[in-house]
């Protein structure tokens, strides 16, 4: 009777676990994978077509350009480069991208998410004040001061940011676990959706008057 029932439990436990999903780019089969838009002589891998192994080069693997300083003269007062697979399509099943993040004095890379991957940064230049919060219902902030040289770890997921806290430009890169990390800015996709999201709705959700939402959905 014991075997019988340690047998269901198995069964159930297995059940559970194939209903299971894997956020995490998949591991790759073969040595390379290089991108390629053309279909033609190709093999659909991850989200891409396989460039023929014989045509691959060097090329596929490289990208120039991230030493140069980029402009921070908007708003936010930050830019982000993302080397993605779309820019080294020797990336794709490789699960890791780089960003090279410039501040202006006092520039923010605003509170956002990475649905597909976790962050490490490295500070180079400059002073930043960084942070991610832990989902519900704690929402914990864990936040750092970091100056040249200093690490962060921003788990997948999470909402986090940095901001440049010191009177001179600051200079961040970032490695991230997936070829394909994509960025939700959380203020552009709660006030900038398309179509917007029904004013009442975000009225309700942040406590806020209509009107207040309504001009907030005309920033973004």
């Amino acid at each position: 009777m014991m075997k019988g029932v340690h047998f269901l439990a198995i069964v159930a436990l297995l059940s559970l676990t194939s209903s299971l999903v894997s956020a995490y780019d998949p591991s790759p089969l073969q040595d390379i994978c290089v991108a390629i838009d053309d279909p033609k002589s190709a093999v659909f891998v991850n989200g891409k077509f396989c460039k023929n192994f014989k045509l691959a080069n060097a090329n596929d693997f490289f990208f120039q350009g991230l030493q140069i300083p980029r402009n921070t003269a908007n708003p936010l007062g930050s830019n982000v480069t993302l080397v993605t697979v779309d820019l080294i399509p020797g990336l794709n099943t490789l699960g890791i991208s780089i960003a090279r993040i410039d501040y202006a004095p006092y520039g923010v890379n605003p509170p956002h998410t990475h649905p597909r991957a976790s962050e490490i940064l490295i500070v180079i230049e400059g002073t930043l004040y960084v942070g991610f919060v832990t989902s519900n219902p704690e929402n914990r902030l864990f936040s750092k001061v970091l100056n040249k040289g200093d690490v962060f770890v921003f788990p997948i997921g999470l909402i986090h940011f940095q901001f440049n806290v010191g009177h001179t430009n600051a200079v961040a890169f970032a490695s991230l676990s997936s070829q394909n990390p994509s960025v939700m800015r959380i203020a552009d996709a709660v006030f900038g959706s398309n179509p917007p999201i029904n004013p009442d709705v975000l009225a309700k959700a942040f406590q806020l008057e209509p009107k207040i939402i309504e001009y907030l959905q005309k920033t973004f």
